[in-house]
């Protein structure tokens, strides 16, 4: 037996750049490709950047059991017209990775099923290749028809482009294409020297998602310092991404009922919504948590008199969310389009390497909270929610259920509130030649930020990955044999993000 060339890391830890094993090519795909014939593992991130005059490919496969991450490497000539074998022809969880490195750096590869532009980067390697042009699939067909909504639509949602295939009313193919905001978030990592610049773009990849991202990077800078985020700051983190988790998940709750017509749900759980966000407000100033999350620091204490408002309105929030959430399961025109809806199997979860709530609707246990856990979460001892039809009413059921199990946590959170600390600035010195990964469980699901330094500790490469980076070919999935009326309902139950996915 071949002896596997490999090395493992925990979340949250920095290694020697030069310490993860490059591979020859084959050696390499095949490595990776052997590891996920274990469905405890799973592909956080596969990136690459030029390093010399090569190109270097780094792949980072997660064990879910273990808690661990596995890490290989290998170096491609960009000069060269060799042409690889993929990963993804016998695997699909790769599809998105080598779609973006074909798309960035050239790379060809000779058996890709779906070899397509992910977001019309900027920096792209084929200029010429533009969006207009994207090759939408096709069926040839009397009988068959095709609507296109976006990329501009009605309201303040962002620009994405869905190509509908239809026989009827009846959905036979949706392909989504997004790349439209061209923001280069990523490359704004490493022109900005400035600390508070960086945070301030992790707080705007997502703007639903500003803690999980911003603790992402956090976590990112201080492992590469040496720095251990103390009590205080772990207790503000794991409270700040349950706040967030409620907040966004009673949002959409809202959003469920008004696509089914439901006002009274649509207009209880907004307002439902509406104390949880103030109270962080309340707490750092932005309705949305920015500020709040920082390096080394915690400008906000979590006072006593913020515990008392939180628990008054965690206390006024409950019984109203537990009498409309009732209302909502028993209401037979709502669970008719819910029920059936919309279905992702367990199987097709697997195969596209599907994370989060996505995942977990369809029987997938994919939590970072369990699986790799940071700050409280030990102590939490969390237990996925873990749902198994894989449709509409079970991606609605996650909400509900998380959105309760949240409250329990923050009211056992709430029993010891460390002190405040009066901090000095950190002394930040990343790491020379390093490589650092973090994991952060997100409401939407597994946010993975990867760091590569360089001699002078500077960035060389800061790769981002938004769980909806994984999900969004769940939504095309879902839809098919369902009707086109069904559609919104379907796109809101995953509410995925674009531009986490657009960066």
């Amino acid at each position: 037996m071949t002896m596997l060339n490999y090395i493992t890391v925990r979340n949250n830890e920095t290694i020697d750049f030069n310490s993860i094993p490059s591979l020859n090519y084959k050696e390499f795909m095949e490595t990776n490709i052997l590891f996920l014939k274990d469905s405890h593992n799973h592909c956080v991130n596969y990136f690459g950047f030029p390093s010399g005059n090569k190109l270097k490919l780094i792949c980072c496969i997660a064990n879910d059991n273990k808690a661990r991450i596995k890490l290989t490497a290998t170096e491609l000539d960009p000069a060269a017209s060799t042409v690889f074998p993929s990963m993804t022809a016998r695997n699909l969880s790769f599809n998105m990775f080598e779609r973006e490195l074909s798309e960035n750096f050239g790379i060809k590869y000779s058996d890709h099923p779906w070899l397509k532009p992910v977001r019309y980067a900027f920096n792209r390697f084929d200029k010429s290749s533009q969006i207009a042009g994207y090759p939408f699939y096709e069926m040839e067909s009397e009988e068959l028809h095709e609507v296109g909504v976006g990329p501009i639509h009605a309201g303040i949602i962002e620009p994405g482009h869905f190509r509908f295939i239809c026989k009827g009313e009846q959905i036979l193919h949706l392909e989504i294409q997004l790349g439209y905001q061209h923001r280069g978030i990523e490359n704004l990592f490493l022109e900005k020297n400035n600390l508070l610049q960086r945070v301030i773009l992790a707080e705007s990849i997502a703007g639903d998602t500003t803690v999980g991202h911003t603790i992402a990077f956090s976590n990112i800078w201080e492992s590469l310092s040496g720095y251990a985020p103390d009590d205080e700051l772990q207790f503000v983190r794991t409270l700040a991404l349950e706040l967030e988790r409620i907040a966004i998940h009673t949002g959409d709750l809202s959003a469920i009922c008004g696509d089914v017509a439901y006002q009274l749900g649509s207009s209880v759980f907004s307002r439902l919504r509406t104390p949880i966000i103030n109270f962080l407000q309340s707490w750092c100033g932005n309705r949305l948590a920015k500020g709040l999350i920082r390096p080394a620091a915690n400008k906000y204490a979590f006072t006593p008199g913020l515990k008392d408002l939180l628990l008054k309105t965690l206390d006024e929030f409950e019984p109203d969310f537990n009498e409309m959430i009732k209302k909502l399961f028993h209401n037979p025109g709502c669970l008719l389009r819910f029920e059936k809806t919309g279905v992702v199997s367990y199987n097709q979860a697997l195969e596209i390497g599907a994370v989060g709530m996505t995942a977990k609707a369809s029987g997938l246990n994919r939590d970072i909270r369990s699986s790799h856990p940071i700050y409280l979460y030990n102590e939490i001892n969390h237990q996925p929610i873990i749902k198994h039809h894989g449709d509409v009413f079970s991606r609605t059921q996650i909400r509900r259920e998380e959105i309760l199990q949240s409250i329990n946590y923050i009211r056992t959170l709430l029993e010891k509130i460390p002190l405040h600390i009066q901090r000095k600035e950190a002394p930040f010195s990343p790491k020379k030649n390093s490589f650092t990964i973090s994991l952060v469980e997100g409401w939407r699901g597994e946010i993975c930020h990867c760091a590569v330094t360089g001699n002078a500790g500077e960035l060389l490469k800061y790769k981002v990955k938004d769980p909806s980076f994984h999900n969004w070919l769940a939504l095309a999935l879902s839809v098919r044999r369902n009707e086109i009326s069904d559609f919104p309902i379907c796109n809101k139950s995953f509410n995925l993000s674009y531009s986490g996915f657009d960066l």
